[in-house]
């Protein structure tokens, strides 16, 4: 076992759970649970009665986990909010995968007082000092991370900057813009290029950055016992928290009572949220038209010609 920072690196399941729970302490079951697109998932049950997490993917993919390892310890390290505790992430030479292990959260119906926890919770996290995650002291940056990590299955830049609209430009609508070019016409691309030179017409530098989760739609929140509020599955960075609110309405918006929640802690620049939104969105429907085909560009093409002033 080699240590990584905070994150430790295993190189079978077994390394890990004798690490974690004992030597003595074995896998009895590996029951398949909903895990995403992307990975294989399980709850593994042990001979001491405890379950843990598990997802799983080629060997190939491990950087992916070793990734999303460390945003879901940078969340979890500000205490704000449910998430995982991380066991550990590593290679299985004998089951030919990656993988990365979790503790395991039970899920539990969700009642009204656990959108106005999650409201509350998240707001906190946003408002939580978080350059550290930036290295701010050196670079004097206050946007990025400390890696680069993934949104899905696309490499995600992270390169730390000191502005707000030069990050978003840079690291976030630019890569998806130019993996998207064979899908836009010359006028759409246009419109495209003048979007990003212009970018400052329409996004804000905010007052404080924020440690954001990075793909914050609902299959990425878990009610647990007793109106837990639970995040998973990041893409975490330092950026503006409008980011993570957008997401939460980009496929439906959550309860009123949650926006509300938030409200109270944080308060939403509702105006000027409104006409920033959409180009929140656009950083995501990107990345769905580049990993998923065509059933997107409509979309993509509608934001940006929302915004374009050509």
């Amino acid at each position: 076992m080699e240590q990584n920072g905070s994150q430790k690196f295993f190189y079978s399941l077994e390394e890990l759970i004798n690490d974690a729970f004992g030597q003595d302490v074995s896998i009895i079951r590996m029951d398949r649970v909903p895990g995403g697109d992307i990975n294989n998932a399980y709850r593994l049950s042990l001979s001491n009665g405890e379950s843990l997490f598990v997802k799983t993917n080629s060997a190939s993919n491990l950087d992916s986990f070793l990734t999303e390892s460390g945003g879901l310890c940078a969340l979890r390290s500000l205490k704000k909010i449910g998430v995982p505790e991380v066991l550990g992430a590593g290679t299985d030479e004998q089951r030919g995968i990656s993988f990365l292990a979790l503790e395991y959260i039970e899920s539990s119906p969700q009642t009204p007082s656990y959108w106005e926890t999650f409201g509350h919770q998240l707001a906190e996290l946003h408002r939580t000092d978080c350059l550290a995650y930036v290295d701010s002291e050196r670079s004097g940056a206050r946007f990025g991370f400390y890696e680069d990590n993934y949104i899905g299955a696309t490499p995600q830049k992270n390169h730390p900057k000191k502005a707000w609209v030069e990050f978003y430009r840079e690291c976030r609508l630019l890569p998806q813009i130019t993996m998207a070019e064979k899908y836009f016409d010359i006028t759409v691309r246009k419109k495209a290029d003048w979007l990003l030179e212009h970018l400052d017409l329409y996004l804000r530098e905010p007052e404080f950055p924020s440690l954001l989760h990075g793909d914050l739609w609902s299959g990425n929140m878990m009610c647990g016992k007793v109106d837990i509020p639970w995040i998973i599955d990041p893409a975490a960075y330092v950026g503006d928290f409008e980011a993570d609110l957008a997401m939460t309405q980009m496929f439906g918006s959550l309860p009123e009572r949650f926006y509300a929640a938030y409200n109270e802690v944080n308060p939403i620049d509702k105006t000027g949220y409104a006409r920033r939104r959409h180009l929140y969105d656009l950083y995501q429907l990107l990345n769905h038209l580049n990993i998923f085909g065509s059933m997107y560009l409509g979309s993509v093409v509608d934001i940006i010609n929302m915004y374009a002033g050509v």
